[in-house]
């Protein structure tokens, strides 16, 4: 009813290859590497080992591999 009002609750999660378990519910997580919100709708990139989650697969990909990806 009021949900719109309610605050944003950052959500805990286990990252597992291709899914993950939700430890806390929440709306968000937060970006490994540059700290901008994810909402639950658009999380897409995480690294299970790491368990850390990326905003896009360029992030993924530096965060995993050290460097920034070759631009196309």
């Amino acid at each position: 009813m009021l949900r719109s009002l309610t605050r944003s609750r950052l959500a805990r999660l286990h990252y597992l290859p291709g899914t993950y378990r939700v430890l806390s519910p929440g709306d968000h997580v937060l970006c490994a590497l540059s700290g901008v919100t994810i909402s639950m709708d658009e999380l897409r990139y995480w690294c299970p080992h790491r368990q850390q989650a990326y905003a896009t697969a360029d992030l993924a990909v530096e965060a995993i591999t050290g460097r920034r990806p070759e631009a196309g």
